[in-house]
């Protein structure tokens, strides 16, 4: 298990106004809305979710990363956890061709206007049930999902991932290191349910047996 940085090459990319998003809008109305991961969280406005969320080449950076760290090659399969509109299965198949692909989301707003490139190869689930065999994925990716689950979905989240991984497994979560970035990330968002230290979240993988690489993600 080791901690890697590949999501934190596009996270600083974007601007957030923390304060807004519990000023502008009932930050209660607005998380509900979220919740239910449709119109509103994709492409709705910013104050509910991502605020129109767009290809725009940016995952590249992370799947160019992640071939290289993994040596990823074609006839290897990976597995997204959360894979949303599928813009990270769609670079890593662009990055790698003949790579096999597979994701799943729970909202299926995100599925229905997935790429068409990978849009085929992601369906309907839940992260605490992966419907594939053990040791089946050569690579099982989750970024920013996982913090979504109450804490005994999280540990059957964790536990499934190991499962169906092989050897190379990498995850990401928003922690916080003090008390300004657990106020932002409280202000920011919107559908977290598991708010942990860095600490408290290595913890949280040696108690499900989770060994694979992990990074965080913190709003600063």
């Amino acid at each position: 298990m080791a901690y890697r940085e590949f999501i934190s090459l596009i996270h600083k990319s974007t601007k957030r106004d923390y304060v807004a998003r519990v000023t502008e809008r009932d930050k209660a109305e607005v998380a509900e809305l979220a919740l239910k991961w449709d119109f509103d969280y994709w492409d709705g406005s910013r104050q509910t979710g991502y605020g129109g969320y767009k290809y725009d080449g940016r995952w590249r950076t992370v799947a160019d990363a992640l071939v290289k760290q993994y040596g990823l090659k074609a006839g290897d399969k990976v597995l997204d956890v959360g894979a949303g509109k599928g813009f990270l299965l769609h670079d890593l198949a662009q990055a790698v061709p003949g790579l096999e692909v597979a994701g799943i989301d729970i909202s299926k707003y995100g599925i229905e206007h997935a790429m068409e490139s990978v849009k085929p190869f992601i369906k309907y689930g839940n992260a605490t049930k992966l419907d594939w065999p053990d040791n089946y994925f050569d690579l099982v990716l989750s970024v920013n999902t996982l913090h979504n689950l109450y804490i005994d979905d999280l540990f059957s989240a964790l536990r499934e991932i190991q499962r169906v991984g092989k050897d190379a497994k990498f995850q990401v979560v928003e922690a916080y290191r003090n008390e300004r970035e657990k106020m932002n990330l409280l202000y920011w968002q919107l559908t977290c349910r598991a708010f942990h230290t860095p600490t408290e979240w290595e913890w949280i993988f040696k108690q499900a047996g989770y060994n694979g690489d992990y990074e965080f993600i913190y709003f600063e």
